[in-house]
């Protein structure tokens, strides 16, 4: 059990969830009509809602005091300073130093040094100055990645659809499953087509078969190996297996060990997201999550938007036993943003072990969610009716560029009715349509949704799992899971695909294995 569960602060927050029993949130409201004033922060371009949450002022002194107790602050400056916090790899994990504007530091110098290795190549690109093996301009791009290497990315560009450069369109193929690849390439022509290949150690199982049925795509469109450098680059820490695949060492994207995928969004994995909204908007993502790191790192706690979202996950999760949240963003060009949240969460939060190896009571929650409107339509029935304590972030753009101002208006009032109805509820006589409420939810609004504001929505939520990481006392940058997973592939594939494999793992397994041998 970490040590965390076992101090006065935690037991104090034991002994407080007991005494806020039977509350309502409604009722806080009553007790404190500037309730909202109370509950809510601005920064960086955001503004967060907490008030419609089971928690009062002594609730989040207790769960400060908790954090203070957990050494939470300076967790923070030791992840700023590049101090070796991944532990369990023993190195630093320093995406902020990705979206630093100084250069003082060594690692700063080596990320600004990249950055403009990618403006030069954007510049190129963009400009059609850079040309295929035709003669003709890039038209389009396919990255190639998996999890951190397409996640973010896809996410982002999907997200930043208004500033999308003419002429230029930006495609994202993840899974081994070949239909993917195959029906992403189907419309597209060899000569005008560009592909980044993402792996740091370029040798990710799914990402290199993809790499090489692209390889083979091209070259049986009438390229040839000397052209396979006007369509190919790489964002990788392994320079040799990419020459060897036929990049020029000159076009590849340098990687580092203290730069997690998850968190690689700012380095040039994020070079599709630059060839396709411009490498200024690129920069602009970077500044919007810079200025939300100063914030996380110079505001006191009680103010500090990813302090208190970290803070309250760990009130629902550790102290009411709520064990899934939902991502509930009202933007359809947000509708990947769950998808983002799940791998950064879950992967970072995901561990039953703490940082000296001792089993621990509580992980990181089931993260999972939609683009509103449609989940009112499915899963908002459950949220309103079901039993489960779920709690629920509702994510809100203030202004956006449209003829249809009154749907956007209505997709807002949709958002906000969706928070009333799980706070205060609906009286019915029947009692099928009754809907008792008391469910807690925070409403993040963005006043616009540009590259800065969107910058500093992701750095909150990386920021926000950081602090959960602490108070649980694990680390938030390991894998293990996932790396056990790719082992236990490798063994698999061989005793499929060999008549004489001996090897077996368990029985269900085993079956699966000659069933499908015998198909």
């Amino acid at each position: 059990m970490s040590t965390h569960t076992d101090s006065s602060p935690w037991k104090a927050l034991v002994a407080h969830q007991k005494s806020l029993s039977g509350q309502s949130i409604s009722a806080l409201f009553s007790d404190n009509p500037e309730r909202f004033d109370h509950f809510s922060v601005e920064a960086a371009g955001l503004l967060l809602d907490y008030s419609k949450n089971l928690v009062t002022a002594e609730t989040l002194e207790l769960l400060t005091n908790l954090a203070e107790e957990a050494g939470l602050q300076k967790a923070i400056s030791a992840m700023f300073s590049g101090e070796v916090i991944n532990t369990t790899e023993n190195r630093p994990a320093l995406h902020v130093a990705l979206r630093s504007p100084e250069q003082n530091t060594e690692f700063e110098k080596i990320v600004h040094s990249t950055l403009d290795q990618m403006e030069s190549f954007v510049n190129k690109v963009t400009s059609w100055q850079w040309q295929g093996c035709n003669g003709d301009p890039i038209t389009d791009v396919v990255n190639i990645g998996i999890g951190g290497s397409d996640l973010g990315p896809a996410m982002v560009y999907e997200a930043m659809s208004d500033y999308h450069l003419d002429g230029i369109r930006c495609h994202f193929v993840s899974n081994i499953d070949p239909a993917h690849l195959e029906q992403t390439l189907e419309e597209l022509n060899p000569a005008t087509t560009l592909f980044v290949i993402a792996s740091k150690t370029f040798t990710t199982l799914e990402t290199m078969l993809n790499a090489q049925a692209a390889r083979a795509w091209f070259l049986n469109g009438n390229g040839n190996e000397q052209d396979l450098g006007k369509h190919f680059v790489a964002v990788s820490a392994n320079v040799d297996k990419a020459s060897d695949f036929g990049i020029d060492p000159g076009n590849i994207f340098p990687l580092w060990d203290w730069v997690g995928g998850r968190f690689s969004l700012w380095s040039a994995i994020g070079l599709p997201v630059a060839l396709g909204i411009g490498m200024d908007n690129f920069r602009a993502l970077l500044a919007g999550a810079n200025e939300m790191d100063i914030h996380f790192q110079k505001t006191r706690f009680e103010t500090n938007i990813p302090v208190l979202l970290g803070l309250l996950d760990i009130w629902y999760t550790c102290f009411l036993q709520a064990e899934s949240k939902a991502i509930l963003p009202y933007s359809q060009k947000l509708e990947l943003l769950p998808a983002w949240m799940q791998q950064l969460s879950m992967e970072s939060l995901g561990k039953s072990v703490d940082s000296d190896g001792s089993v621990i009571d509580f992980s990181g929650q089931i993260i999972w969610g939609s683009a509103g409107t449609n989940g009112q339509h499915s899963f908002h029935q459950l949220l309103h009716q079901g039993t489960h304590l779920i709690h629920a972030d509702f994510i809100a753009v203030a202004k956006v560029e449209t003829d249809k101002q009154e749907q956007h208006e209505q997709l807002l009032a949709n958002c906000f009715a969706q928070s009333h109805i799980l706070m205060c509820g609906k009286e019915d006589d029947d009692p099928h349509k009754k809907v008792l409420g008391n469910k807690p939810s925070n409403t993040l609004i963005l006043k616009k949704l540009y590259p800065h504001s969107l910058g500093s929505l992701l750095a909150t939520y990386e920021h926000s799992v950081f602090v959960q990481s602490v108070l649980l006392d694990i680390n938030a940058f390991d894998q293990w899971g996932v790396e056990a997973g790719k082992t236990a592939n490798t063994h698999i594939y061989a005793a499929m695909t060999s008549t004489d494999s001996d090897e077996s793992f368990d029985p269900s397994t085993d079956a699966l294995i000659d069933y499908l041998k015998k198909l």
